[in-house]
């Protein structure tokens, strides 16, 4: 399909080939060039904060003594990762709008005009990354905690023997050990470049904000199943596909030099 002018009526032996028109076709309109940058800068927002705030809260987290209310931490942020996005998108469209809560809170202490973030296109993608962080970061906090539970205790014995303060303790003894596993998820993360989440997105964004948050996804979703270019759509799906395989095996070749991590 992405190599023809398909039409369902006339099925993939009926329509026309095309050859290289659709690819082509990708990088003459503006929609689907716009679209591969914000995905690319929405994508990549994601991974680096995404990858900075677990590990923070893994650390604090670790320095928790009281177990109860350790655990309770640790329930508290990873509920949010069960939800599917179309509850919490209903959520922050109630949270968010122009009459809900951070509006009604800036609007009565501050006296600020109520914002638009959902369809503001300067904030849109700044929401998009904090949603995201705050419903996944509890679930990526895991890795990081197991791998703290697992440095050996003697490592920060011996650093407070020598007068290590706690912050030094984390600085010298905590990040050093847990950087192999930061190295493998950054690396390993480079194959999801390309996704910027497309159930988010969907659930989020309006014709509004189409200039900062349409990404490649929704803009295939709009241009095959909606405007009825399905040999284009699939064209720019393929792309994407083919983009997200050289990156993922880019990713395990520098995980395993790295960090010496493979899967075979």
């Amino acid at each position: 399909m992405a190599f023809q002018d398909y039409k369902p009526w006339l099925g993939i032996r009926g329509s026309r080939w095309i050859g290289l028109d659709n690819f082509e076709r990708i990088f003459q309109y503006k929609e689907a060039t716009q679209a591969i940058v914000n995905t690319l800068i929405i994508a990549v927002s994601k991974i680096i904060v995404g990858i900075i705030v677990p590990i923070i809260m893994a650390i604090l987290l670790s320095e928790i003594r009281n177990i109860g209310i350790k655990k309770s931490v640790q329930t508290l942020v990873y509920l949010p990762h069960f939800l599917s996005w179309v509850t919490v998108a209903g959520l922050m469209i109630d949270i968010l709008g122009l009459d809900g809560g951070i509006n009604q809170i800036l609007t009565r202490l501050f006296g600020i005009d109520p914002i638009y973030f959902l369809g503001d296109p300067d904030l849109f993608r700044f929401t998009v990354v904090v949603s995201d962080v705050w419903k996944s970061f509890g679930f990526g906090m895991i890795v990081y905690l197991a791998t703290i539970a697992g440095i050996n205790p003697s490592y920060y014995e011996a650093a407070e023997i020598d007068g290590a303060t706690r912050r030094q303790q984390i600085r010298y003894v905590t990040l050093p050990s847990m950087l192999p596993m930061i190295i493998v998820i950054s690396t390993l993360s480079l194959g999801n470049i390309l996704d910027a989440g497309f159930d988010q997105v969907f659930n989020l964004y309006n014709p509004l904000v189409y200039s900062t948050g349409d990404i490649i996804d929704t803009y295939v979703y709009r241009s095959s199943l909606l405007n009825g270019q399905y040999g284009f759509g699939t064209a720019v799906g393929l792309f994407k596909s083919g983009i997200s395989l050289i990156l993922i095996v880019v990713s395990y070749r520098l995980a395993y030099k790295y960090a010496n991590y493979k899967i075979f």
